[in-house]
């Protein structure tokens, strides 16, 4: 029996940024100015209470998510435990207030833009555009167009910016404390702006720049070992941007007045401009945080837009919106339809300038979401559901939930009329649709509900993993087979088969989904017949193929962000001993196409692995070139595997550059070492590519030990492992054993 896994793509620091990325970009490079006027110096204090605020809500998070690792996050943990009235309530202010949000961030690349790229006005209809909501208008459509198609290296270029972002900012504050004169921080709390009295306000404020790190919880499924790293991720991208937020507006306030800085349209450059000048690096400061500000509010709006997504697929998944917004484009494979209704939203809002008011009510919506948040952890606690079984729990239970709930709440309180006004019309919104649409097509009670009521043994499903079957047949030796062209699996199977066998082994054959990053991996896992076609057909022609060897055999989907790459996690979370793979062009352009570069097994493997280079599987005529390195012992064990399964004439070859005597002599003791002593012999000079392709005429398939080579070697001057395969006729399997590496030695080689 087949099943379908969800791949875990992210890593502890892909997480981090997720979360690091999102917020880092309003709080430095959009509301310092503002921020300074409203609480002078003691905003520096206001953006410390706000990352308390937000402390308590991350750790309940945290908890919610190693429980429930499910799509939508804040959202789905609100549903499940308040049930779909609430669901509601917080899926459509997440929904509203990350499009509020990334309409804000979009104008704040624009902003940047402008300082540097002059554009013109343009009118448009009634409306005549600024050259800031002109740079916004083009890079907002760039953005949504990016998650429209499903672009897959976004996730690693937000680990690129935030890295890179992280180093400039570091830079910049080293420079500002050397430079700063921080008597301009007395008095701390200015008369002018309230004293005291103005921290809270202000703490509402920058609240909006505290919003990231709820986004990491939407991809708690796709994460690695989630007990451990969500919680790391969360919390730690919390205290990550609490410090570099106190930091840098103290090293902003001390070289330049508060007052004046609150007057600056750009603050963060003026300051630049000076604290750069004074080492003679005014202009090249000035860029250098021109270009941290266009990444900063680049990668928050792009990661606003592509976590909607994920809202919106968990509100269709419990039928509180149309399922049709959670329909995939049959090339991209990505939730197009809720993307483009998301990005005309923020196109629209981009074309209205001024959001500010909009993106702080999106963060009062926030507000009442984290509150819902941690009311929604005190029921999971006190209803005992029998699912609820968290990796990772809040220290001083019931204490932290409940500051989180009422400091949540309780800071809606400073934000402005109009913002809460705005908020609690969108609140009612939701409301209104749980009642007039929602209602009667929601089939899942929350579990305060089914506590009140007494009705435990019908309490929802929690988090859905994927369960691997495992024959009761075969013994503990597993060959995993990634498949992805139908032409080869027939000979891949073949081949792990025949080795499963000599082993007493099983074969555990796999097929990897590549699902775009806007696309959530249970949604791929739910649709995957629309995202790939052909994935239970090869599976079960697998299946066939393996059994008449009577090998036992296991099948899966793993979907998965990531296609090659996916492969090693799939071989190290199935405990596989060897790995047999294709290598060779896409020809079919099968997605999740897993034959690629073999370049990529210069990390460490998980196992070992074996990559043919298929054009016809005939183990008849087996030839063997060794030089003696550790891989030729796995290519040696995979000759007498196969010369025990099919009776093939094995060939050892060594080409000698020196006394063939010697080689000779060499090459019979290590064939008497590895039972090969009867194999034929064969001794040859000059170039080692060249033999090979004289020997491997007479052959068959040729199984060939990886090159001991590095990463860098390989690619920059290339590697006879590699250049040899493209001029033989007949099969190649490439071999590799498992082992530990250096850094030194995965680059350069020995």
């Amino acid at each position: 029996m087949g099943d379908e896994e969800l791949a875990k793509d992210l890593g502890p620091l892909a997480a981090l940024t997720i979360g690091v990325g999102t917020m880092i970009g309003a709080g430095i490079f959009v509301l310092p100015g503002e921020a300074a006027a409203a609480a002078g110096p003691a905003v520096a204090l206001s953006f410390v209470v706000g990352g308390v605020i937000a402390m308590f809500t991350a750790m309940s998070a945290s908890e919610l998510g190693t429980a429930m690792p499910k799509a939508g996050g804040s959202y789905y943990y609100v549903n499940h435990a308040l049930g779909p009235l609430f669901g509601s309530i917080a899926g459509w202010g997440n929904w509203m207030g990350l499009a509020f949000a990334s309409a804000f961030y979009t104008l704040g690349f624009g902003e940047y833009l402008a300082t540097f790229l002059p554009m013109p006005a343009v009118p448009l209809g009634p409306l005549v555009l600024s050259p800031n909501q002109v740079g916004a208008l083009a890079a907002g459509v760039f953005f949504v167009t990016v998650n429209y198609v499903g672009a897959k290296e976004t996730g690693r270029l937000q680990n690129v910016i935030v890295v890179t972002l992280v180093a400039i900012l570091t830079v910049f504050s080293v420079l500002g404390m050397l430079q700063g004169d921080f008597s301009t921080l007395r008095p701390f709390f200015p008369e002018e702006t309230g004293g005291a009295a103005a921290v809270l306000p202000a703490t509402a404020l920058v609240f909006v720049s505290f919003l990231g790190f709820a986004k990491i919880t939407t991809v708690a499924e796709e994460i690695k070992n989630p007990g451990r790293n969500l919680p790391l991720a969360v919390i730690g991208s919390v205290a990550i941007v609490t410090l570099m937020y106190a930091v840098i507006m103290v090293v902003l306030m001390g070289v330049i007045n508060w007052d004046a800085l609150g007057a600056s349209a750009t603050p963060v450059l003026d300051v630049a401009r000076i604290a750069f000048g004074r080492v003679g690096l005014a202009a090249a400061g000035v860029g250098l945080l021109t270009f941290a500000g266009l990444l900063a509010t680049a990668s928050s709006a792009n990661a606003s837009i592509l976590a909607s997504s994920r809202i919106n697929f968990a509100m269709g998944r419990d039928r509180l919106v149309s399922p049709w917004l959670n329909q995939i484009h049959e090339r991209f494979t990505t939730p197009y339809r809720s993307i483009a209704i998301t990005g005309a939203i923020i196109v629209a809002f981009i074309l209205v300038g001024d959001v500010k008011t909009l993106a702080k009510a999106g963060s009062v919506l926030h507000l009442i979401v984290y509150g819902l948040l941690n009311l929604a952890l005190v029921v999971m606690r006190e209803s005992d559901a029998p699912e609820y079984d968290p990796d990772f729990r809040v220290p001083l239970y019931p204490v932290v939930p409940v500051l989180g709930a009422a400091s949540s709440f309780g800071l809606i309180a400073f934000m402005k009329p109009i913002e809460i006004t705005l908020a609690l019309l969108f609140v009612a919104g939701g409301v209104v649709w749980y009642f007039v649409y929602a209602r009667r097509r929601a089939d899942k009670q929350g579990v305060l509900s089914q506590y009140v009521l007494h009705r435990a043994d019908e309490m929802p499903d929690g988090a859905v993993s994927a369960a691997r079957t495992v024959s009761p047949d075969g013994g503990s030796f597993r060959v995993l087979v990634p498949l992805a062209n139908p032409e080869h699996e027939k000979d891949l199977i073949t081949l792990a088969s025949a080795l499963a066998r000599q082993r007493g082994g099983r074969v555990d054959a796999v097929h990897v989904v590549s699902v775009p990053d806007q696309t959530s991996l249970e949604y791929g896992a739910e649709h995957v017949d629309e995202i790939d076609r052909e994935s239970a057909e090869l599976l079960e022609q697998a299946r066939r193929d393996a059994e008449t060897f009577g090998v036992p055999v296991e099948t899966h989907t793993v979907l998965s962000h990531e296609s090659f790459e996916e492969i090693f996690d799939v071989a190290r979370d199935h405990g596989a001993d060897l790995t047999v793979m294709g290598w060779g062009p896409d020809s079919h352009g099968a997605p999740g196409r897993v034959e690629g570069t073999f370049d990529e097994l210069t990390a460490d493997l998980p196992c070992d692995f074996l990559v043919l280079k298929d054009r016809g599987f005939d183990p008849e005529r087996i030839l063997v070139p060794t030089a003696g390195g550790p891989d030729s012992d796995l290519s040696a064990s995979v000759a007498t595997d196969l010369r025990a399964e099919y009776g093939s004439a094995v060939t050892l070859l060594h080409v000698a550059d020196g006394d063939e005597e010697s080689a000779r002599a060499f090459l019979e003791s290590w064939a008497a070492d590895r039972g090969l002593a009867d194999a034929d012999l064969r001794v040859e000079t000059g170039d080692v590519e060249a033999a090979i392709e004289r020997a491997a005429r007479d052959h068959t398939l040729v199984v060939l030990g990886a090159t001991e080579r590095g990463m860098l070697s390989r690619l920059l001057g290339g590697s006879p492992a590699l250049d040899v395969v493209d001029h033989l006729d007949c099969s190649v399997l490439l071999a590799e054993q498992r082992r530990r590496r250096s850094l030194t030695e995965r680059l350069f080689g020995r």
